[in-house]
């Protein structure tokens, strides 16, 4: 990998942070949420244990830029672009280090636990991409055991595939188990409540500006394009899946529901995470050549818990496509984008057992099951279980940038 992106360290914040907290001052993530005293939906930046009212802060401090942040969501600022995004962004963090700000923003901070997130941006299209290496590795040695585990095609070009962004939710939303057509093992086709339901862990990308259709976006223009980083957890019902995707792929084993993360941490919080990709034994063709590009592999540390318990540890460092590659992949054959749209990494999971980012890895095709602290084992998702997953980066100096979580509980249909 190549050297790491450092940066000089963040400024101090007048307000009381503890040192490492995921929410400092080097993080400033975005997010949309209400509360009981300011029912309609504002956008809001996290610092510390607290959510800064950015639609009041901008109306007062910074009015030209208030139009960005006006209407709810964040569509209007991801629409404006990087020097927009940059100006926002200098202005919060002058607003949170500089004292003669204090008395000015202190009435505008609202304490974490009073508010309720929503979906922060109108999801346009989603895509979900294949792009662990590892991942794809187990998965073919499940499913292909006496074949090369991986397809031939699968170093050549990030695979993927476009899901429904219509069923985007927002963490802590329960998930209702979904219904589908699967093949039993004694070969009977039932339709019914899935009895593999999995989770997925993986980064998600928020595209910003939206670009023409018939113009492909290189690798150099990743950053004027995509704004931030969420976390994603892109519910699988493994055996809804297994019956229907031959020939075409993912349908309704991944289309009932996908979990986002209220925070979107911004790519300027990201300097100090950036690293190189892993080595790459096939060469690859020059639109997704990164070689001589800037690194955009990112050093982020994810772990999963199933009902409290840490069950996996996955690492993004290791991922064999990038971001930056998965956009210019999405569109070489031209395909446009557009703001709020969305794409996903795939599973995220490393080289040790303990950093596999699926129920269908960590118990193996469900033929060694998981064992809980509690005496219980798992396989895959029962009625009840609720899945978190949390993330955290390096940031400048000893800094720590968070990603929030992403919350999930599995509900029985009542019907």
């Amino acid at each position: 990998m190549a050297d790491r992106v450092t940066t000089p360290p963040a400024a101090a914040s007048w307000l009381a942070i503890p040192p490492g907290h995921p929410f400092g001052l080097a993080t400033l993530p975005y997010g949309v949420f209400h509360t009981a005293a300011l029912p309609t939906a504002r956008v809001g930046v996290a610092i510390g244990e607290f959510v800064l009212d950015l639609n009041a802060a901008m109306n007062e401090l910074a009015p030209d830029l208030a139009g960005l942040v006006a209407v709810g969501s964040l569509d209007v600022l991801l629409a404006a672009g990087p020097s927009a995004w940059q100006r926002v962004r200098e202005s919060i963090t002058t607003w949170l280090s500089e004292p003669s700000y204090r008395s000015r923003v202190l009435p505008h901070l609202i304490p974490v636990d009073d508010v309720l997130m929503h979906v922060p941006f109108t999801v346009a299209d989603y895509v979900d991409f294949y792009a662990s290496e590892q991942h794809a590795t187990n998965l073919g040695r499940m499913f292909r055991p006496d074949q090369e585990p991986l397809t031939s095609n699968w170093r050549h070009l990030p695979i993927g595939y476009h899901g429904r962004s219509g069923t985007i939710v927002a963490s802590g939303r329960d998930i209702v188990r979904p219904s589908g057509q699967r093949r039993t093992p004694t070969g009977e086709i039932v339709f019914g409540p899935s009895t593999r339901l999995d989770i997925e862990a993986e980064i998600g990308f928020v595209v910003g500006t939206s670009s023409t259709l018939g113009e492909p976006v290189g690798l150099e223009d990743f950053s004027r394009h995509v704004f931030g980083v969420c976390l994603v957890n892109d519910w699988s019902a493994r055996d809804i899946q297994a019956w229907e995707y031959v020939p075409l792929g993912p349908f309704l084993g991944k289309s009932f529901a996908t979990s986002i993360s209220p925070w979107i941490v911004p790519l300027a919080a990201l300097g100090d995470a950036r690293v190189g990709p892993p080595d790459r034994s096939v060469p690859l063709l020059g639109y997704l050549d990164d070689a001589e590009a800037e690194p955009w592999g990112l050093d982020i540390r994810l772990e999963v818990r199933l009902n409290g318990w840490l069950v996996s540890s996955p690492p993004f460092a290791g991922m064999y496509w990038t971001g930056a590659q998965m956009l210019a992949h999405l569109t070489a054959n031209g395909a446009s984008l557009r703001t709020g749209d969305l794409y996903a990494s795939g599973t995220i999971s490393g080289e040790r057992a303990d950093q596999r980012g699926s129920l269908i890895e960590l118990s193996w095709g469900g033929s060694e099951p998981l064992s809980l602290p509690d005496g219980s084992t798992r396989t895959f998702l029962e009625d009840g279980d609720e899945v978190v997953i949390t993330a955290t980066a390096p940031g400048p100096g000893d800094s720590v940038i968070g990603f929030g979580e992403v919350r999930g509980r599995i509900v029985a249909r009542d019907r």
